[in-house]
């Protein structure tokens, strides 16, 4: 029996938090200085951290695989990416700062019977997904699996997490949202400020044509909020992501897949309650869409 949409959007919005820990935690930032990456902000550790996986790509095939980013700030950190360290020492980077960040953020867990089991669940999704036309959970995907239980359950959750990204842009085309539109649109039914979107450095010369462009579509009224149909849009996009991210859960039990939710909410709240992670962000997480 398939798994319930709104269950497939919880396990999404409790494994997120794990895989954000690779872009806000200190180590992080120390592993990137290490390599010679600026650390006054998270974007160059966090470019280099999130394409390694692809080999050395230049700005063009991250423009359309990351696609909410403007096309000046992906080639502004993409492009001297490489020229500061080699994605395989950069993946080298990234696995200690993943270990050593969660050895701190999970430190009286790291060698419990819950963590090992939550792990193993989360593995079993992962080695279950079809990557097929899914190029970032693919690149992830390819990369050796590391031993330790924190280790484990932070690729299982990348994977994951990128293979739902990857059906997510699937979703935004279908439904003719562009990279711009699919911020606005998104900033239109309420899931962030759009100061937060900000993040994503569109000019705003670029983010008012898109907003025009929405306006003309009947997505978003004169003062930029979403009408009626704007939220059937997204809402159909949100719902067509959860559908194209189920897949993998069905390697699961509906039992063993509840049993997961409960042995993830532990060590997320450590995670979440060390104030690490912003309280909003472009993703929309805590968004409550129509029930399927």
């Amino acid at each position: 029996m398939p798994h319930a949409l709104r269950t497939i959007r919880q396990m999404w919005q409790l494994l997120e938090p794990v895989h954000a820990t690779v872009y806000y935690a200190q180590e992080s930032f120390e592993e990137a200085a290490a390599l010679g990456y600026a650390t006054d902000e998270r974007w160059p550790g966090y470019f280099a951290y999130r394409a390694a996986p692809l080999g050395p790509v230049g700005p063009p095939l991250v423009n359309a695989l990351f696609y909410s980013f403007s096309p000046g700030m992906v080639e502004r950190y993409v492009a001297p990416a490489w020229h500061t360290a080699t994605p395989g020492r950069v993946l080298e980077a990234r696995a200690t700062a993943v270990d050593r960040a969660l050895r701190r953020l999970l430190a009286d867990r790291l060698d419990s019977p819950e963590l090992r089991e939550a792990a193993s669940l989360t593995r079993r999704a992962a080695e279950a997904a079809d990557t097929s036309a899914r190029p970032l959970a693919a690149a992830n995907a390819a990369l050796p699996w590391p031993d330790a239980p924190h280790a484990v359950l932070w690729h299982a959750a990348t994977i994951l997490r990128e293979h739902r990204g990857d059906g997510h842009l699937v979703a935004l085309r279908r439904h003719g949202l562009d990279p711009a539109e699919s911020l606005v649109s998104h900033a239109a039914v309420g899931a962030a400020p759009e100061e937060v979107f900000a993040s994503r450095q569109w000019a705003e010369a670029e983010w008012s044509a898109a907003r025009e462009r929405l306006l003309v579509r009947g997505l978003v009224d004169e003062s930029g909020k979403a009408t009626e149909e704007g939220h059937r849009v997204r809402t159909s996009v949100e719902r067509l992501t959860d559908e194209l991210a189920a897949a993998p859960w069905e390697a699961l039990a509906p039992d063993e897949t509840a049993r997961l939710a409960d042995l993830l909410v532990p060590p997320v709240l450590d995670i979440v309650g060390t104030g690490l992670l912003p309280m909003q962000s472009t993703l929309g997480i805590g968004m409550v869409y129509d029930e399927e």
